[in-house]
C-alpha cells in the first residue's frame, strides 16, 4: 500500500481523487482551516488522515512530520476575471502554497510531485498566453517547478494540463453542472452560443490518468491530459431532447462560432480519454432528471 499526499482535497478533482485512491493506498490530506467550509463529499475510510494548517508555518510544521511517495497538488485557487480582493488569494494558494511544499519534498520523502495546470496557460493555442490572472499565476507556479526540478533529480516532476471537467459530486456553476440541475427543475440555461464548443474530460478518466503515473515509471515532464474530440453544445442538446423525446429550455445568446484552440503538448504516457465522449456526458446529464 502506497502512501500519497494530497492538496486541495476538498475540490471537485481532489475529492474525486480521495474517493478512488484510498481504496488502495493509504492518504495523508492537508488541509487548510476555513470558517464554513462546505461539506467534504469523502468515502471515509481508515485510509484517509487529515492535516489541518491555518498559516504557512503550522503547513512547514506538518510537513515536517509525514513521509509519502507521491504528493498530488490540487489546490487552487479559480477565478475567472478577479477583483482586487481575490489576488492575495490567487497568489496564495496557486503560487505561495505549493512553493512551501516543493521546499519541504525533500523532508517528505516525495519521489513524484504531481501538478495539475491548465490549458488557458497558453489561451487559444497561443503558448504563454495566459488568458487570465488565475491562468497566469499557474504559469508562474509552472517556473518555480521548474527551478525546483532542475535541482532535485532524484524525484519525478509532473505538470499535467488539462481543460474543463464533469462528474458525480461536481457543485460548481459551470455549464454542465448547470444545465444538469435546470434540466431536473425544468428551468431555462443560458449558453453563450449555438456554435460553442467545449472540451470536456470525465473526472473519472483524471483519475485514470493519475493512476498511470503511480503506476508506471514515466520520465518527468509536461503532459496533455486533453479530450481529442470536442463538444457542440447545440449537438450536445439535440441529444439530450433525442433521448427525452422533449424539449429543454435553452436561450441561446448568439450562433457566433466559439471553438477555442489548445496548444499541444506530448500526451500523457499510457492514458486516453475513454469516458468523456458526447454519448458519455449526455448519460451523466440525464442521469437522475
Amino acid at each position: 500500500m502506497k502512501t500519497i499526499i494530497i492538496t486541495g482535497s476538498s475540490g471537485f478533482i481532489g475529492s474525486n481523487l480521495v474517493n478512488s485512491l484510498s481504496k488502495t493506498n493509504k492518504l495523508i490530506l492537508l488541509l487548510r482551516v476555513k470558517k464554513g467550509s462546505k461539506k467534504i463529499k469523502y468515502i471515509f475510510n481508515k485510509n484517509i488522515s487529515f492535516n489541518y494548517f491555518k498559516n504557512n508555518i503550522e503547513l512547514k510544521n506538518i510537513l515536517n512530520k509525514i513521509k509519502a511517495a507521491s504528493l498530488i497538488h490540487c489546490a487552487t485557487h479559480y477565478v475567472k476575471n478577479h477583483q482586487s480582493d481575490d489576488i492575495s488569494k490567487i497568489i496564495n494558494s496557486n503560487i505561495k502554497l505549493g512553493t512551501i511544499i516543493l521546499d519541504n519534498l525533500n523532508i517528505m520523502g516525495v519521489k513524484n510531485f504531481i501538478n495539475f495546470s491548465t490549458v488557458w496557460e497558453d489561451y487559444d493555442g497561443i503558448k504563454n498566453n495566459p488568458n487570465n490572472l488565475y491562468s497566469a499565476s499557474k504559469q508562474a507556479f509552472e517556473k518555480i517547478i521548474n527551478y525546483y526540478r532542475i535541482n532535485n533529480s532524484k524525484i519525478n516532476f509532473y505538470n499535467l494540463m488539462i481543460s474543463d471537467t464533469f462528474g458525480e459530486n461536481d457543485e460548481r456553476q459551470k455549464l454542465v453542472s448547470v444545465l444538469k440541475k435546470n434540466i431536473s427543475k425544468k428551468k431555462e440555461t443560458i449558453i453563450a452560443s449555438k456554435n460553442l464548443f467545449i472540451n470536456l474530460l470525465n473526472v473519472s478518466d483524471i483519475i485514470s490518468g493519475i493512476s498511470s503515473l503511480l503506476r508506471y515509471k514515466i520520465k518527468s515532464g509536461k503532459y496533455s491530459m486533453i479530450n481529442n474530440n470536442k463538444i457542440k453544445t447545440l449537438e450536445l442538446v439535440q441529444q439530450i431532447q433525442k433521448i427525452k423525446k422533449s424539449k429543454i429550455k435553452i436561450k441561446w445568446l448568439s450562433s457566433k462560432i466559439i471553438n477555442e484552440k489548445i496548444y499541444k503538448y506530448d500526451s500523457l504516457p499510457n492514458w486516453k480519454a475513454k469516458n468523456s465522449s458526447i454519448n458519455d456526458l449526455v448519460k451523466f446529464i440525464l442521469k437522475n432528471s
